[in-house]
C-alpha cells in the first residue's frame, strides 16, 4: 500500500530495516538507549556497537524523545533513537504517538529526505499491532499536513511479518480517504 500527504510518500515497506535504502532508520528505543534484542539488537549487530556506544552518550532521555546517530556501517546514514519506553520496557499510546512525532522531528533536524520506521512498541513492548500502527499512521499524516514545506518526502513503515505488513496497509488505506 501507498499514499502521499502533500509531497511525500508513504508505504509499507516488508523486509530487513537495516537493508533499507533510506537516509535514516528508527530504532524503538528505551530511555537508557542500550539497545538489546529486536529491532535495536538488529540495527547493533549490522551498524556495529558504534551505534549503541554514540546512542548512550545522549542518555537517558525522556519517553517521547528522540536522539539521532550516525549509522557507522548501516545502509542508512542516521539512525534515530526514538524512546518508546522506560527500562521497565512497557509503552502505551501516548508513549507511540510522541515518539512517532520526536521521530519524523529529529529526522528533519538531520535533514533527511527519507526514513523507515518499524512498529515502535510491538515486540518488546508488547504493544497491540493494529492500534500502533492506527497511531503512528495517524500521527505521521498529522505532521506532514502541519508541516508542508518538510524536507522528508518518504516515509516507510517498516514491517517483518505479514500481520504487521496487514496492520500497516490498513491503516494507510484509512488514512488515504482523508
Amino acid at each position: 500500500m501507498k499514499t502521499s500527504v502533500g509531497r511525500t510518500k508513504l508505504e509499507v515497506a516488508s523486509g530487513d530495516i537495516t537493508e533499507l535504502e533510506v537516509d535514516a532508520i528508527t530504532n524503538a528505543a528505551n530511555t537508557e538507549l542500550w539497545m538489546g534484542a529486536g529491532v535495536a539488537g538488529a540495527i547493533k549487530r549490522v551498524g556495529g556497537v558504534a551505534v549503541e556506544k554514540e546512542a548512550m552518550l545522549q542518555g537517558p532521555i525522556e519517553i517521547g524523545e528522540a536522539v539521532a546517530t550516525t549509522g557507522h556501517d548501516l545502509k542508512a546514514r542516521w539512525v534515530i533513537h526514538a524512546a518508546v519506553m522506560g527500562a521497565d520496557l512497557q509503552t502505551n499510546a501516548n508513549a507511540i504517538a510522541k515518539a512517532t512525532r520526536s521521530a519524523l522531528d529529529c529526522a528533519e533536524r538531520c535533514n533527511a529526505r527519507s526514513i523507515a520506521m518499524p512498529a515502535f512498541g510491538t515486540g518488546v513492548g508488547g504493544f497491540p499491532l493494529y492500534q500502533c500502527a492506527s497511531i503512528m499512521v495517524a500521527e505521521t499524516v498529522a505532521y506532514l499536513k502541519a508541516k508542508p514545506n518538510t524536507v522528508l518526502r518518504h516515509i516507510m513503515f517498516s514491517v517483518y511479518s505479514d500481520a504487521a505488513r496487514a496492520a500497516f496497509n490498513n491503516a494507510l488505506a484509512g488514512a488515504s480517504r482523508f
